[in-house]
């Protein structure tokens, strides 16, 4: 599939579209986004069908991404607290379909509680894995902690430490391609899905990089990244909503 270069939709801090009917409400709390660039032809066989590497002057990224789920539940009903709440962190690509519709691709999904790890793999064939995690908080410095249970490989870790800085006023137009992503591509039973989401702006923060021991990236199939991330920010969070995707999809997040 080929995209020319200006029918993708525009990347915008606000979402690009309405989502009417709710399927999930979630919030994302205490973010930090650990990027770097990568050649499209490196990550383009990973993709789904239909959908091609999404660039920013010829680049992709590889996002490591780590934050706490907070009560997710269907519809509007609200969310749970126990099992709809645990520390995430996810390692994804970003994505571009023949409708110009603008997404993430995950490629793993480490999360601490197993029931909604073993509902989103049976039921909505997305990668997650069952890891064994802890966030901690302290001043201005924020730690991620994550080892590996089911599946494998076993104890593959993760670890993030990040000291938050003063508020981006006015991010540019990486960070907003970065973070301002309203939907997730998908495969469901070879059947290409698009779940768009809904969310406030991101406040964003920056952020210094003060340790990532990290085997999730090459886990995932993909690379070792190749020096220090060329974007390392943070957020306090957002409230979530995802809409009904065209087909089944799977279970969102950020």
């Amino acid at each position: 599939m080929s995209l020319a270069p200006d029918s993708a939709e525009p990347i915008t801090p606000d979402p690009v579209r309405g989502v009417p009917d709710t399927l999930l409400t979630q919030s994302w709390l205490d973010l930090s986004f650990l990027h770097w660039a990568a050649d499209p032809a490196d990550v383009a066989p990973l993709l789904p069908a239909g959908t091609v590497p999404d660039t920013h002057d010829g680049l992709t990224y590889i996002g490591l991404v780590a934050f706490r789920m907070y009560r997710v539940g269907w519809f509007r009903v609200p969310g749970i607290p126990y099992l709809g709440t645990f520390p995430e962190t996810n390692v994804r690509l970003y994505s571009v379909d023949r409708h110009g519709r603008r997404g993430v691709v995950f490629r793993s999904l480490e999360a601490s509680r197993l029931l909604p790890v073993a509902v989103a793999r049976s039921a909505f064939q997305l990668p997650y894995m069952w890891a064994r995690m802890a966030i901690h908080r302290e001043a201005d410095t924020i730690t991620y902690d994550s080892s590996r249970r089911w599946p494998g490989p076993r104890r593959a870790h993760c670890r993030i430490k990040v000291r938050i800085g003063e508020r981006i006023e006015e991010p540019t137009a990486l960070e907003h391609f970065l973070t301002a992503r309203w939907g997730m591509h998908n495969a469901f039973f070879g059947r290409p899905v698009y779940l768009p989401n809904t969310h406030p702006r991101w406040p964003l923060h920056r952020a210094e990089l003060l340790c990532c021991e990290d085997e999730l990236v090459t886990a995932a199939g993909l690379p070792s990244p190749v020096g220090p991330p060329v974007s390392v920010l943070y957020s306090p969070g957002v409230p979530v909503r995802f809409g009904r995707p065209a087909r089944p999809g799977g279970l969102p997040t950020p």
